[in-house]
């Protein structure tokens, strides 16, 4: 008989939605519990929604214990950047991800920037400012374009600025530092050069010394078609993407990847979890934009549906340094799409409590699967909106324009007033010869 554990995952969203589904289907696992978990998350089998202080160590801690808490997986940057693995690990509870330390590879952009040119991995040029004047007079006067804009700290993945114009960059600079749009988060400016070419997310499973890639996703991070309006959460992703060939891939494993955790080690920092790579492929190879310390959203939702290997087996292997013994598989004869689905006003705002229709039909669709994001129980038990994003549907095909035709006839047949989608995710990886079906 199986030895089965309990396991706790921390966050509220559609990475969460993915990680429990996924971790449900592990038979060295009885029960989840996801705090504060949610709607979606408490109707996936052996999962359980529960309210608990996770800023609070010792009680959290002291819960692990009584429910027999085996790993606490780290969905959102948060709690990583506030130290909840090191504040946990006093108490003797392993968690899947990494210590505060190594999630400054995210919460801290002006630090990752030195860490990048310190351990020679591949990267736009920079420069960090606290003052506004000189962030601007350098966004003029740079020999190259300086025109990426990022508020420094943490931003729930909205403050970053990709301007068309030397005026927009100085605007965006004017908002993060002087009006202090995004709080403590941008009291520091990264100004980076603007990289030309198609971005690809690389994630990579980590135990601190070996480094397991997963396939290329590529998210879309605009909220209109054709990669126009605002800037978002993510739009919806694909996988695997082709648009990064398999040599690059190896460069993107070797000189950004293993150099990153070689280079955490090195500087002390034992790196758990999951790095994940967001990338410029340009014409000059692969070139790193970013950092983030834990699972993408949306990329972890088309990931785990492709993902063949036991996800509990391969995040216990990293929490026990064992990783370099596993194989990780994935399911290479499909691709996957996933389409957002978010609410009126959304990325400024957001639309709750408005009724959501649809959605029992699309989940019968064979091939679909719905992870929720924003959602809640109205007055009269039906769902409704709580949130910017608020569903994701993801498809899977054996050819990708099918899994996007798939994933965007689900996203229309569910409804709310004012829902907002993309119909051209996964177009870009679509062939010249091959035209885009309007």
């Amino acid at each position: 008989m199986v030895d089965q554990k309990n396991v706790l995952v921390i966050g509220s969203g559609g990475r969460e939605h993915a990680l429990c589904w996924k971790l449900a289907d592990s038979p060295f696992v009885k029960q989840i519990y996801c705090a504060p978990g949610s709607v979606g998350v408490s109707t996936t089998n052996k999962v359980e929604s529960v309210d608990l202080d996770i800023k609070n160590y010792q009680a959290l801690a002291e819960w692990c214990k009584e429910k027999s808490i085996d790993l606490v997986v780290v969905g959102p940057e948060d709690p990583l950047a506030n130290g909840i693995v090191d504040g946990l690990a006093t108490f003797g509870v392993k968690c899947f991800g990494p210590p505060k330390a190594g999630a400054q590879i995210e919460a801290n952009k002006d630090w990752a920037k030195a860490f990048m040119i310190r351990h020679q991995i591949p990267t736009a040029r920079y420069k960090s400012f606290t003052d506004a004047a000189a962030a601007k007079e350098h966004i003029n006067n740079a020999t190259y374009p300086a025109l990426v804009v990022k508020a420094s700290g943490l931003a729930a993945g909205k403050g970053v600025v990709v301007a068309t114009s030397k005026e927009e960059a100085c605007q965006a600079v004017d908002e993060i530092l002087t009006d202090a749009k995004y709080g403590v988060a941008g009291e520091t400016v990264v100004v980076e050069e603007l990289l030309e070419g198609e971005e690809v997310s690389v994630l990579a499973f980590t135990d601190g010394e070996t480094v397991s890639m997963m396939p290329p996703a590529q998210d879309h991070k605009r909220l209109g078609n054709g990669d126009t309006g605002p800037n978002t959460g993510g739009m919806g992703a694909y996988c695997p993407c082709p648009l990064i060939t398999p040599d690059q891939l190896l460069d993107v494993k070797d000189q950004v990847l293993q150099r990153a955790v070689d280079g955490l080690k090195a500087e002390g920092i034992k790196y758990v979890g999951v790095l994940y790579a967001g990338l410029m492929i340009t014409k000059a190879g692969p070139t790193t934009l970013e950092f983030n310390c834990r699972f993408g959203d949306p990329e972890t939702q088309v990931l785990m549906t492709l993902m063949e290997t036991d996800l509990y087996t391969v995040m216990k292997a990293c929490v026990d340094g064992k990783l370099k013994h596993l194989q990780v598989a994935w399911n290479t004869k499909l691709s996957a799409v996933g389409v957002v689905i978010a609410s009126k006003g959304y990325p400024e705002t957001s639309t709750k409590g408005c009724v959501i229709s649809g959605l029992a039909q699309v989940q019968s669709n064979p091939g679909v699967v719905v992870f929720h994001s924003g959602v809640s129980r109205g007055a009269n038990g039906s769902l409704v909106t709580a949130g910017g994003r608020v569903l994701l549907v993801c498809a899977r095909a054996g050819a990708l324009r099918a899994a996007a035709a798939a994933a965007t006839a689900a996203a229309a047949a569910i409804d709310f007033p004012g829902k907002q989608y993309r119909k051209d995710i996964a177009h870009k990886a679509f062939s010249n010869k091959d035209p885009i079906d309007q």
